[in-house]
C-alpha cells in the first residue's frame, strides 16, 4: 500500500510504498489489550511495603486469659484479625508484576495498532523532520504549517537531535521518540502520530 508523504511546510511530497503486513493488518483488539496491559505491568516497580505480625510494634503478651472471660480467644495484639495488627500476606518491595509476552505477539499488536492509525487518518508521514534551532516557538510554527498544532502528538524520528529535544521538552502534549523506542501504549494514547520517512523504513525493518 501507499502512504501520503508531506514536508514540513505541509505540502505534498509524494508517496511511500509500505508493507501491507505491517500497515494494512486487521485490528485485533484482544491482542492489543493483552500486550498493552503487559507493557504497563512490566513498567511497575515494587514500591510498597506492609508489615507482618512479627514486624508491627505490638506487645506479645496475651491480652486476657484463655478461658472464663466470655470473650473470643486472643493470643496477641499483633494478630491480623485486630486493628493495627500485621498483614497476613503483606506487599513487599520485591513484588514482581511482570507478564511475559512473546515477540511475535508484541510485533503483531504493534502492526495492528499502526494499521488502525492509518485507517483512522491519525498516521502522518513527513519526508524529513528536524528543527534548525532549539526554540520551542520555531517547533510550534512547524506544527502549524503541517496542521498538527492541536491535540496530543507523538513524533517518531530515526535520530533525536539535541535541537529537537530542547525544542520539545517543555511541551506537555508532545512526545518525541526514536524509532526503536516505539511502544504500543504511546501509539494509542496520542491523538496523532507523526513519523519521519526514515523512521517508517526502520519500523518496517523491525518486522522483517
Amino acid at each position: 500500500m501507499e502512504l501520503k508523504v508531506i514536508n514540513i511546510q505541509g505540502m505534498d511530497a509524494g508517496v511511500l510504498q509500505v508493507n501491507d503486513a505491517v500497515f494494512a493488518r486487521d485490528y485485533n483488539e484482544a491482542l492489543v489489550h493483552q500486550v498493552v496491559n503487559a507493557f504497563l505491568a512490566n513498567a511497575r516497580s515494587g514500591n510498597r511495603a506492609q508489615k507482618t505480625r512479627s514486624q508491627v510494634a505490638k506487645s506479645t503478651r496475651k491480652p486476657w486469659k484463655q478461658k472464663g472471660t466470655g470473650r473470643a480467644r486472643a493470643g496477641m495484639a499483633s494478630s491480623p484479625l485486630w486493628r493495627g495488627g500485621g498483614r497476613t500476606f503483606p506487599n513487599t518491595p520485591e513484588e514482581n508484576f511482570s507478564q511475559k509476552i512473546n515477540r511475535k505477539m508484541y510485533r503483531a499488536a504493534l502492526a495492528s495498532i499502526v494499521s488502525q492509525l492509518v485507517r483512522d487518518n491519525r498516521f502522518i508521514v513527513a519526508d524529513t523532520f528536524n528543527v534548525d534551532s532549539p526554540k520551542t516557538k520555531n517547533f510550534i510554527q512547524v506544527l502549524k504549517n503541517m496542521s498538527l498544532s492541536d491535540g496530543r502528538l507523538l513524533v517518531i524520528v530515526s535520530e533525536l537531535t539535541e535541537d529537537l529535544f530542547l525544542a520539545t521538552r517543555n511541551l506537555s502534549n508532545i512526545l518525541v521518540l526514536e524509532s526503536h523506542q516505539v511502544d504500543p501504549y504511546s501509539l494509542l494514547r496520542f491523538d496523532k502520530v507523526l513519523f519521519a520517512k526514515s523512521a517508517v523504513e526502520e519500523l518496517q525493518g523491525q518486522f522483517a
